[in-house]
């Protein structure tokens, strides 16, 4: 019962960081942009905001764990968002390949993060020295009325964010007009231009606030998952394309990313629970997320149900003068 308690935890706060990027690529992708550098704007999300609570609680004598939380959301966000303003401009404005630009930021973010990350671990007396105790004390800390409830007891407030961000999304994508219409834009949108809507202010509004949301399973990994500090392995960019396979699993609804996301969790980790297992079968327990996601993408392609599948236009740019 333990082990599944611990399970089960473990599960919680992993998936909560692939929920984030998952959450912000499925914005990104209703509006038709295929955005393949989530795991490049998740790293300057987390980067971003360990700098600013780095700085901020070197230069105060008692630094304050509220204004250290919102200063590491808020660069957060602010980074993750620039990140995609730049893919928005490359592919949207300057019409690049889709696919190679979303590759490129990937590989722009995480080597941005690991060259700022290298930089605060010398500053801070070497690798894993970087201490932002405070701020990452107030990301941990749990909700005090769930203070001594089971396994919720040990949870941050960014897993109930997360949550209560899909259900926004889920509720905006389809009860409300501008959800509406972005999902027109991202199905035809020569016919969306048509009917009077900005095919290119959607698609920048979209893919910049998904980019801001997906950031934030940066600043969740860095200031929750590992305690504040950075580590240079690569378990960020690892995170960040199995959100982009979630966005698949949840044929692209937010609701069933919420559960998906747990599942990847439970799924990823469940070697650690099973004894006996040698490192090879380790190994291959952690392709079970990708498996799982591979099976889907399979039984809805074979089912062919149109709410099932991917925007229409997804991943194709939009020239108004081919109307």
């Amino acid at each position: 019962m333990t082990q599944a308690l611990s399970l089960l935890q473990a599960a919680l706060v992993f998936g909560t960081v692939i929920l984030f990027g998952a959450l912000g690529e499925i914005l990104t992708e209703k509006s038709g942009n295929l955005n393949l550098g989530v795991p490049g704007i998740m790293y300057l999300g987390g980067i971003a905001g360990l700098a600013g609570a780095f700085w901020y609680e070197s230069a105060a004598a008692s630094p304050n764990a509220l204004l250290g939380l919102l200063i590491a959301l808020a660069c957060s966000v602010a980074a993750a968002t620039l990140g995609g303003l730049i893919y928005s401009f490359l592919t949207i404005t300057l019409r690049a390949n889709q696919n190679v630009t979303g590759l490129t930021l990937t590989i722009f973010g995480s080597g941005v993060a690991n060259l700022f990350g290298g930089d605060m671990n010398k500053m801070a007396g070497g690798v894993g020295q970087i201490s932002v105790a405070t701020t990452s004390g107030a990301f941990r800390d749990t909700l005090p009325f769930l203070n001594g409830v089971g396994v919720l007891s040990g949870l941050g407030f960014m897993v109930y964010f997360a949550i209560i961000l899909a259900i926004i999304a889920s509720y905006f994508l389809n009860r409300t007009r501008k959800g509406l219409n972005l999902r027109a834009v991202g199905e035809n949108p020569a016919t969306a231009d048509a009917g009077g809507v900005s095919v290119t202010r959607y698609k920048y509004l979209a893919t910049c606030v998904g980019a801001a949301v997906s950031g934030l399973g940066g600043l969740y990994y860095v200031m929750d998952y590992i305690k504040g500090t950075w580590a240079n392995d690569g378990g960020i960019a690892n995170l960040g394309w199995l959100a982009v396979a979630l966005v698949i699993f949840a044929r692209w609804k937010p609701l069933q990313a919420i559960w998906g996301s747990y599942l990847f969790g439970a799924l990823f980790w469940l070697y650690f629970y099973i004894p006996g297992l040698t490192r090879s079968s380790q190994e291959l327990f952690k392709m079970l997320p990708y498996i799982v996601t591979i099976i889907v993408l399979i039984v809805v392609s074979m089912r062919k149900k149109r709410e099932n599948q991917p925007p229409a236009s997804l991943g194709l740019p939009y020239f108004r003068e081919e109307r």
